[in-house]
């Protein structure tokens, strides 16, 4: 019984120095080769686990984008609805506080490596917004974004919003309740 306990704690140990190197590693917003090297090895299991960290905001470079993702759902009957993912700056303080994961996913969904999602993705729109009386029967999902372009005082001018289709995706029958 010793050695299980033996073995048991040092499995919980390993576990913990690794899960410490690995968020160390990947929040460390430095970009050297090592550091690079050291998050492309932990990168699956942070991936898998959802413990991704994105330091876009306080990195060294910080994104110049505002963007969003919005799908425009195409009815049976060719009825079509534009619908959005939540926007933190349209919610109030208490509703951002328990939607913020929303703006993560979606920032990390507009990203083309992740286009393995957008299909699930599609079908969750199609199922929140088809009824048996009007089924769904297109959801294509659409990226905008307005580039941040910074004055010499400090301001900025809004740029146009860009427009890009991401997916289109045909919803089957057995996609839906």
């Amino acid at each position: 019984m010793r050695i299980y306990s033996r073995a048991q704690h040092f499995a919980v140990n390993a576990f913990l120095l690794f899960h410490i190197f690995a968020i160390t590693c990947w929040c460390i917003p430095i970009r050297m080769p090592l550091f690079e090297l050291c998050r492309s090895t932990v990168r699956p299991y942070l991936r898998w686990s959802g413990l991704f960290q994105s330091w876009d905001v306080f990195g060294p470079e910080p994104l110049a984008i505002n963007s969003h993702l919005e799908a425009i759902v195409v009815y049976a009957n060719g009825e079509r609805k534009t619908w959005a993912f939540p926007r933190m700056e349209q919610l109030s303080l208490t509703a951002r506080y328990f939607k913020e994961r929303y703006r993560k996913f979606e920032e990390s969904l507009q990203r083309d490596e992740n286009d393995a999602l957008w299909p699930d993705v599609a079908r969750r729109i199609a199922r929140e917004n088809s009824s048996p009386s009007t089924p769904v029967k297109t959801v294509i999902l659409i990226q905008k974004w307005s580039f941040i372009v910074p004055r010499s005082d400090g301001s900025y001018v809004p740029e146009p919003w860009n427009r890009r289709t991401l997916f289109g995706y045909g919803v089957r029958p057995w996609d839906l309740p």
